[in-house]
């Protein structure tokens, strides 16, 4: 299979509960629902607990699933992030009288989605339109998630006893979200970490995704999961994918995650101090052997970039023209005309692309291409860069897979004369 119909591994988790027909067993009092992000029912001798809610227009079908297994009321659904695949079905879900619980930055989290909704629409609908399919008529717009008050915030932890079984929930704003849970129940030694590490486990922390969202802190990332590390769990339920069981293992894998980012972390801050530049460290850093971990949905190099941003900022002291609102591009038809035209730099370009420099080409690419949008060579060589990505990238990151597919439609769509050239 090529790198262009490879399908990532996350897309494939984030669908895994389309063909789903009944509830998992995790144990004799735990079952999950596989949806965009997973819902897991805790049955007690008092009823029963949600940990996550799914995604709004899954809720229905969720239920059915759930039904089987249900114990008694459903006395508390808890939020372990602000995010519609984990909050979304809660109010097709809760019964009268189940008190939802989140963590305190819960409702901003929210805030902040509803506040630029139609700018994360556009940007979601590019990476991941694809991958995630909305129900409804076709061309219908996307209904929003819906609105929902906690009953219960949580600033650093809170305890409850339900039926014979202890819960502690501990904030752990460090990870996909900024207001992350974790649920932790001591007695059966098991805790529930939502996407706290991301949608996959082992993986390279998204500390700040493609799509936009507030950066999320390397140092906070680190505190969590060593929180969660001391807990000693026996059983860790994230918010995708299979449980990972066994203490060992647990401890084991937590260890390679802490020691990954953190040895990231500690080459950023070396090179920053050694006067290296943001784009220098993107290319020199990579994990050792012995700690590689997968990048699903983070990659080491966009680590790389966050941390160094959150550091030092937005003015990376490149040039002068960086603290003013007047970007290089409005000097492309300068280049383009200096250059002999489009097809000149096309031409350029192809060299450099033949030479095994995408990114190079691409530069170039895009300068041709804003002041000359329809040019067919620049056009052709701007496909085959692109496509060169998406051969190293080898499918394995949803984000830039998805990125890359929808450039080259894009592409072929205006070479077809039947797409829209970007502005």
């Amino acid at each position: 299979m090529s790198a262009s119909d490879k399908q990532p591994s996350l897309a494939s988790l984030v669908q895994a509960g389309e063909a789903q027909t009944e509830a998992v067993a995790v144990t004799d009092f735990i079952f999950m629902v596989k949806d965009i992000s997973n819902l897991y029912l805790v049955k007690t001798a008092d009823g029963d607990l949600l940990v996550n809610a799914g995604f709004m227009d899954s809720a229905e079908r969720n239920r059915a699933l759930l039904a089987p297994h249900r114990s008694g009321p459903l006395r508390r659904i808890v939020i372990t992030q602000g995010h519609p695949d984990h909050f979304g079905g809660a109010p097709a879900l809760r019964d009268a009288g189940t008190e939802l619980i989140a963590q305190r930055h819960f409702t901003d989290t929210c805030a902040d989605f509803r506040l630029l909704a139609p700018y994360f629409r556009r940007r979601s609908f590019k990476l991941w339109g694809s991958t995630i399919k909305r129900k409804g008529p076709p061309n219908a717009p996307p209904g929003m998630p819906p609105v929902i008050e906690p009953d219960v915030v949580v600033d650093r932890e809170y305890g409850f006893e339900q039926g014979g079984r202890r819960f502690e929930l501990l904030s752990t704003p460090g990870g996909e979200a900024l207001d992350s849970l974790v649920v932790w129940m001591p007695d059966e030694r098991v805790v529930f970490t939502g996407n706290l590490f991301g949608p996959v486990f082992l993986a390279v922390p998204n500390l700040v995704t493609v799509r936009g969202d507030r950066p999320r802190s390397v140092r906070r990332y680190l505190r969590a999961l060593d929180r969660v590390r001391q807990l000693g769990a026996e059983l860790l339920i994230t918010g995708h994918g299979e449980p990972v069981r066994g203490a060992g293992h647990i401890r084991a894998s937590l260890d390679r995650m802490h020691a990954a980012v953190s040895f990231i972390h500690d080459a950023v801050v070396d090179g920053m101090n050694a006067g290296k530049d943001v784009h220098t460290l993107m290319r020199e850093i990579r994990l050792p052997e012995t700690l590689k971990l997968g990048q699903p949905h983070g990659k080491v190099a966009w680590a790389v970039r966050s941390i160094w941003e959150e550091y030092s900022g937005w003015f990376h002291f490149d040039s002068t023209t960086e603290l003013y609102g007047v970007p290089r591009a409005s000097v492309d038809a300068d280049l383009v005309e200096l250059a002999g035209g489009a097809d000149a730099l096309a031409g350029r370009a192809q060299g450099h692309a033949d030479a095994g420099r995408p990114l190079e080409a691409l530069h170039l690419l895009d300068i041709a291409l804003r002041v000359e949008p329809r040019c067919a060579a620049a056009l052709s060589v701007k496909k085959a860069a692109l496509q060169q990505l998406q051969r190293e990238s080898a499918g394995e990151n949803l984000s830039e897979t998805m990125w890359l597919r929808a450039e080259i439609a894009a592409v072929d769509a205006v070479l077809a004369g039947d797409g829209a050239v970007a502005p």
